[in-house]
């Protein structure tokens, strides 16, 4: 006689950049196996891969591509995966540079949610006749958005493939006609003014957002941003 089936409830969820309704199943322990291998490893490459491996697993919703996710969508809908498939409540440990006090504090997933900046916008102005319109970083680039700052060469790629097109007057330049060094020359010839621009395109995208507070030993109330999946799991 063979095992029986086991069936697993079905949820649903809208993506942040879309609003399309996605609907997933919990993770299992096959899932949860991948996780940890990656955790294990302690390399980000590695934890991200699994990270969309899991969700790639989870997702019932059909023709949905894992890399044309954008990167906020990837981490809200890990988030709320997680949520559903093992706590929704994750306790979170806290060093306080203040008074070298561990602080823990629990998060509940289901409140975290993806702000979006109400000054944000995806044209890039470079004149009062030409432009950059933008496109938000895929789940393919996850890996680079988690640079530390300085990696200015890293930076570059993810611009040049965020670029959508480019606008002069009413004539269009689409990004993918153009070949990396086609892209990598435009990029460099930008003035100081409008690669700012484009940074704040960047600084001001949604993303996930949570705060956790506490008060430290001293009386001090203190706010903590959470804004990307490292933060709900490792803060230390």
């Amino acid at each position: 006689m063979s095992l029986p089936v086991i069936s697993y409830p079905i949820h649903e969820l809208n993506l942040p950049s879309t609003n399309q309704t996605i609907k997933f199943r919990p993770f299992l322990v096959k899932e949860e196996k991948i996780l940890l291998l990656a955790q294990s490893s302690e390399n980000m490459k590695e934890i991200i891969d699994a990270v969309k491996t899991v969700i790639s697993n989870c997702i019932l919703t059909e023709d949905v591509v894992i890399d044309d996710l954008t990167t906020f969508d990837l981490e809200y809908l890990f988030l709320k995966i997680r949520a559903r498939s093992v706590n929704n409540i994750v306790s979170l440990t806290y060093r306080d540079l203040d008074d070298e006090k561990k602080y823990t504090v629990e998060v509940n997933l289901d409140e975290v949610e993806v702000i979006k900046d109400t000054t944000h916008t995806n044209k890039v102005e470079i004149d009062d006749n030409s432009g950059i319109i933008m496109k938000y970083p895929k789940a393919d680039l996850s890996n680079a958005m988690r640079v530390t700052e300085g990696e200015l060469d890293v930076f570059f790629d993810i611009v040049k493939n965020c670029i959508e097109k480019v606008y002069v007057g009413d004539k269009l330049y689409f990004a993918k006609d153009y070949s990396e060094e086609e892209l990598e020359e435009f990029v460099t010839s930008l003035s100081v003014g409008t690669f700012n621009k484009i940074q704040e395109f960047f600084t001001t995208m949604p993303k996930l957002y949570h705060e956790i507070k506490y008060t430290n030993s001293l009386g001090t109330e203190k706010v903590i941003p959470l804004t990307n999946i490292n933060d709900f799991f490792s803060l230390g």
